[in-house]
């Protein structure tokens, strides 16, 4: 099977298609390249589908090297049969592969090792031949200076006999079958650690029993999360003398004899001291990355729709980072993010400054031209809003509560200090809350998305998936949106199709020593930015105001022409093209069809061309909380309130509802009947009503609902 016939029947993809896509990635082709300006040679694949081909592409190169391996190693040992060979190449399931290589494995010295030196493997065939009447006395023929009885020998041909049952690749295929539909996993609390605090949060673990395969994500890995720290035991077994007696079955000829007996109690020895424990291990390891893969899934999701959410624009911002012993941290930023100044004021207990801290507030609106004013969503946040709103400005000023998680994760990081050398942490943070209103894609690419609070047990999870999942979600949603070469942070760049981190240095530092760029072309200017890379990033940066009007649009430079012959046939220019409905619907596609750009590329043309450069994503909007409510202490039960999604999991979504303290709306109170995946009702960001089911002060946890 070569690869292509491998990707397809994974993922049921045409073969032009996957056998173009593979040839694009092996030219370092990136894929929102490929799935924006290649869909005539894809097949219009999308970016999950390319992303797909990408990873069952790596997926069979391993498993060939794999094979290679395994083969090289067995035919070192001489016992390469042509049976054998041709089962290991014709599978592509590295679980069978590994089955079959499992008697060739090279492992520490095993109790059938020993055996064998001692001369026991004979002895272990007469058994299994089962053709004996009296197995003691073939047993003492085996008895020497190594072997004291025929106990000892017959033990030690069990031990041999164990090692088969366990290394048959039949038994442990049918077995593991058998652990994946039937496996019950079982938590126990520690009797020594049930009554420290740490483990109470663990409770409903000390004494579980669930199906494995029924297990949602969420409690699988709290569960292990508790054997983890120490505080439960687990399990996972099926009912171990069903699986002997299916085993013995399946060797023993004879029932009631010597040597039936001598099989039986091999058998319970391979399944419990060697199968049962290898598959437990296994199907864990399965069902932990089942788990894993579901709940990156929904971070990735939550991540996508944080990074997209809708920017204010580029709007003067005065940011506040609330607090009240410490002050309130005030920054000013044009609208690029610049900051202008800072300040802190004091208008909360204890020193209680807020006519002073009115006046400062009023000042900086007037003196910076402020045009929105962010306030974190932390301590001291809506005792500040409600001061914000007290103020009477002398212009039309905006006021937003913005999510800060991860804004103290950014201020103390090796990026804000190299943006703000000369201000602390404080001042950071507060630059980070205003910036996020602004353009929360440019700001949150600087933060660690597992610091971002959207997560579900992120800590959990297999961290390499984790990483490349959410690295593929932020380069979609960088790449989706485009990003100004002029303005743009070198983490925002770094994750532009084509550029990457080193890149993106020397794009920051030659618009430091240049000026603004004036045009696409002139990235080719930048130091060891080549044509390739060129070809892959330069259709999703812009140049506003450039000497190409193409450049602040998602045309790629390769089309520039296509669109003047376009302009030239309707006898206008570009300029007036660019924008006119009228003239770009008029536009006859198969004029202009060519080997290189088909009719796919060409429709995305146009139709970038009707609004080019426009933001796909939404405008902001204001929440406007209820302002009686400001800690848990005034949510009571059965009040119905405002609120906002700010994190999404397998088993309900969390709302703001301008406390300190987010409350929980169960999948079974997102609406009436039945519901299946949460994003299906909520998405992140999203306004709501809900609700107030329950409140316990004590454990800070607030029960609500959408079904009104």
């Amino acid at each position: 099977m070569d690869v292509t016939q491998y990707i397809q029947k994974q993922l049921q993809l045409p073969e032009k298609s996957i056998n173009n896509t593979l040839q694009l990635l092996n030219e370092d082709c990136t894929i929102p390249f490929i799935a924006r300006y290649r869909k005539d040679f894809t097949g219009n694949l999308d970016e999950v589908a390319i992303e797909k081909i990408a990873r069952a592409n790596e997926l069979y190169l391993q498993i060939q090297k794999r094979k290679e391996s395994i083969l090289s190693s067995i035919d070192e040992q001489n016992a390469l049969t042509d049976d054998l060979k041709s089962k290991i190449e014709q599978s592509y399931d590295l679980t069978e592969i590994e089955d079959l290589y499992l008697p060739y494995k090279k492992k520490r010295k095993t109790r059938a090792d020993k055996a064998r030196e001692n001369g026991l493997e004979p002895l272990a065939k007469i058994i299994m031949a089962q053709n004996t009447a009296d197995i003691n006395q073939s047993a003492e023929r085996f008895v020497n200076e190594n072997i004291f009885s025929t106990e000892d020998a017959l033990q030690g041909a069990r031990d041999i006999i164990a090692e088969w049952i366990n290394e048959n690749a039949y038994f442990r295929q049918v077995l593991r079958k058998k652990f994946r539909q039937e496996a019950v996993f079982t938590a126990k609390v520690i009797a020594t650690k049930k009554e420290e605090s740490d483990a109470q949060k663990y409770a409903q673990y000390f004494d579980w029993q669930e199906p494995l395969r029924k297990m949602p994500a969420h409690r699988l890995l709290a569960a292990l999360r508790a054997h983890q720290e120490g505080f439960v035991r687990i399990t996972t077994q099926i009912e171990t003398d069903d699986a002997i007696d299916w085993l013995c079955e399946k060797q023993i000829k004879q029932y009631h004899t010597e040597t039936a007996e001598q099989i039986r109690q091999a058998t319970s020895d391979a399944y419990k001291r060697l199968l049962a424990p290898s598959l437990e291990n296994e199907v864990l390891a399965e069902a932990k990355e089942r788990a894993d893969r579901q709940s990156i899934e929904v971070f990735s999701t939550n991540l996508s729709q944080l990074l997209l959410a809708a920017p204010l624009g580029e709007k003067r911002v005065l940011a506040i980072d609330p607090g009240f012993k410490t002050g309130c941290k005030v920054v000013c930023l044009d609208e690029n993010g610049q900051l202008l100044y800072n300040e802190t004021i004091f208008p909360h207990p204890p020193q209680r400054e807020s006519s002073q801290a009115m006046k400062k507030i009023r000042s900086m609106v007037n003196a910076y031209k402020t045009e929105a004013i962010a306030i974190g969503n932390g301590t001291a946040s809506r005792e500040t809003e409600s001061f914000v709103k007290k103020i009477a400005f002398d212009r039309d000023v905006q006021v937003f509560i913005v999510n800060e998680a991860g804004a103290s994760v950014y201020s103390a990081s090796k990026i804000a200090r190299e943006e703000f050398p000369n201000y602390d942490v404080t001042v950071r943070g507060a630059v980070s809350i205003g910036r996020r209103l602004q353009d929360p894609l440019a700001e949150l690419v600087k933060i660690d998305p597992k610091s971002i609070g959207v997560g579900q047990y992120q800590h959990d999870v297999d961290q390499k998936m984790l990483q490349q999942a959410l690295d593929n979600v932020v380069v979609h949603a960088v790449n989706s949106v485009g990003v100004n070469l002029n303005t743009a942070s070198k983490s925002l760049l770094s994750y532009v199709s084509g550029i990457g981190e080193k890149l993106a240095e020397n794009i920051v530092e030659y618009r430091k020593e240049n000026g603004t760029f004036d045009s696409r072309k002139t990235l080719k200017d930048v130091p060891r930015l080549g044509e390739k890379a060129f070809q892959q990033a330069a259709a999703f940066v812009r140049v506003r105001g450039g000497v190409q009007p193409l450049d602040n649009s998602a045309v790629h430079p390769e089309a520039y022409s296509v669109v003047e012959k376009m302009a030239k046939s309707l006898k206008i220019s570009v300029d007036e093209f660019i924008g006119n409905k009228t003239h770009i619907e008029s536009i006859r596609l198969s004029d202009f069809v060519s080997e290189t750009m088909g009719e796919l590329y060409l429709q995305d043309v146009l139709q970038e061309l009707q609004k080019p450069g426009l933001d796909p994503r939404k405008s902001a909007k204001i929440l406007e909380f209820d302002p009686n409510i400001k800690t848990i202490h005034d949510v009571t039960e059965g009040q119905t309130l405002p609120g906002i999604v700010n994190n999404i999991t397998h088993f309900g979504c969390f709302v703001d509802i301008g406390i300190k303290e987010s409350g929980l709306v169960h999948i079974s109170q997102l609406k009436a009947g039945f519901v299946s995946d949460v994003h299906e009702v909520v998405k992140l960001h999203q306004h709501v009503q809900v609700k107030v089911l329950s409140v316990d002060k004590a454990t800070k946890r607030i029960q609500l609902s959408m079904v009104l």
